[in-house]
């Protein structure tokens, strides 16, 4: 646990008491601050009473009197599409609101840390699609490189629930656009920005304050090193927003599909091959392509955000080659699950919107396509460009017949259910077709989560034998 700083004998609110908030208050009382719990829900409350913490209607008149912040789960609006009502009365009483990341970095570094040979460092990468990946892939090539390092986050641990770090460790987080929205301190040594597509827009009031939230991650504290995704305007602008010239070493532009020139840090993916360039020539190659972990061109994005991290921290090229072969990949995304009769079955359930689904649907030559869901914002016209190597649709969610009559030109099937679509894939796949869950929707319609909806697809290809 990561005691938090400066509240030592002050009452600290903290809202939303899921996995995070509950982290949070016990990180609060670790660092002598007195907690205050609430949450909307009672099975949330009667968990952390449960534990020992103090509940108190936040909502009520005068709740926040003597208060000195009001701590916020990151799934909580805190401005768009409408301000909960308990962070509308902190803003009318003067209460600063923040949330664990912004606790995280005011309380990372302790005073041990001078006794270090090698002061610990942080990782914070973000993006749209892939920092789940990218992240884990990350912390992947630093346990094989025999660093110390811990994953935490938007994946796996909160970042208050993680261990004191060692001399010389890395901690890696994964960070979305709703933790780096609110967070009063951002300040990773290396910041990383995978892509941007819209996502959330509700949350943000559309896609520049989904970018604002993303580019916070940079403007805020100044990172060592950023490492920006250029395929898309966003980057561009962020990358020469961040950099003083040409040879500014301290932003590393990152691409899948073209070829990056100039004097400054650089690595892309083209055709499989991924390559680092500095001040004009090639330094480090990896080939890509038969690392299994890592299918198609959105995963070699990911390979070389990952690559760029760790080759700010000094690893060499083929320490990162060899540790990428083994890196097993992520469950749910670009997951290959089974092989029966020459046919793979690939689990991307976490492709819950168009543009992490178009870049699934790039990956594979023959695709029997299992998609549909509760359709977010936008449509899925995006998605009619990339759909040449599916050779026929499975289409599932309660509004099947709506979205596959969206698929134009595509040969789609109704089969609403996952076992239905799994069934009807298997039984018209040939040899070296791959059946591919990336639904390009959210899973609310039929599942609690998108890992509730993959796991469903692995249970209906087990049954195929």
């Amino acid at each position: 646990m990561i005691p938090v700083q400066g509240f030592e004998n002050q009452t600290v609110a903290v809202l939303g008491l899921g996995r995070s908030g509950r982290a949070t208050a016990k990180a609060l009382a670790a660092g002598g601050a007195h907690p205050l719990c609430w949450d909307d829900s009672p099975s949330g409350r009667e968990a952390a009473e449960t534990e020992g913490f103090e509940i108190r209607d936040l909502t009520r008149e005068g709740a926040l009197d003597g208060v000195a912040a009001l701590i916020v789960s990151p799934g909580i609006p805190h401005l768009y599409p409408a301000p909960h009502p308990v962070i509308a009365l902190a803003w009318d009483a003067g209460v600063p609101v923040d949330n664990d990341i912004g606790l995280f970095f005011r309380s990372f570094a302790a005073e041990g840390f001078d006794d270090f040979d090698t002061s610990p460092r942080v990782i914070a990468i973000t993006g749209s699609n892939g920092k789940s990946t990218t992240s884990a892939l990350t912390h992947h090539i630093l346990k094989e490189c025999g660093r110390p390092t811990q994953l935490a986050g938007n994946i796996g641990r909160g970042v208050l629930d993680i261990d004191p770090p060692q001399d010389g460790e890395v901690i890696v987080l994964e960070l979305s656009s709703y933790q780096t929205d609110l967070a009063r301190a951002l300040t990773p040594d290396i910041a990383v920005l995978t892509n941007l597509s819209p996502d959330h827009l509700d949350r943000h009031a559309g896609l520049g304050g989904y970018f604002a939230a993303k580019r916070r991650l940079f403007a805020e504290g100044g990172p060592d090193r950023a490492i920006i995704g250029v395929d898309e305007n966003e980057g561009r602008y962020l990358a020469n927003q961040l950099a003083m010239g040409q040879a500014d070493d301290r932003v590393i532009s990152i691409s899948s599909g073209r070829k990056l020139s100039g004097e400054g840090w650089s690595v892309f993916a083209r055709k499989g091959f991924l390559s680092e360039y500095r001040k004009g020539r090639q330094v480090g190659s990896i080939d890509l392509r038969e690392i299994v972990g890592l299918p198609g061109a959105h995963n070699h994005q990911n390979a070389c955000a990952a690559y760029a991290a760790c080759r700010t921290l000094g690893i060499g090229p083929r320490q990162i080659e060899e540790a990428m072969k083994s890196y097993p990949g992520l469950p749910h995304r670009s997951q290959l699950i089974a092989e029966i009769g020459g046919v793979k079955y690939v689990n991307d359930s976490k492709a819950t919107n168009v543009d992490s689904a178009a870049k699934a649907l790039q990956a594979f030559p023959r695709i029997r396509w299992i998609c549909g869901g509760l359709e977010k914002e936008g449509g899925v016209d995006a998605l009619l460009p990339h759909v040449g190597s599916v050779a026929k649709a499975y289409v599932i969610g309660r509004e099947a017949e709506k979205f596959a009559l969206a698929l134009k030109g595509v040969d789609a099937e109704i089969c609403t259910t996952m076992e239905v679509a799994v069934t009807r894939a298997a039984a018209e796949a040939e040899a070296g077709d791959v059946v591919l869950l990336a639904p390009a929707c959210a899973s609310f319609d039929q599942y609690d989560s998108f890992e509730k909806r993959g796991e469903d697809f692995a249970a209906q290809v087990a049954k195929l034998g």
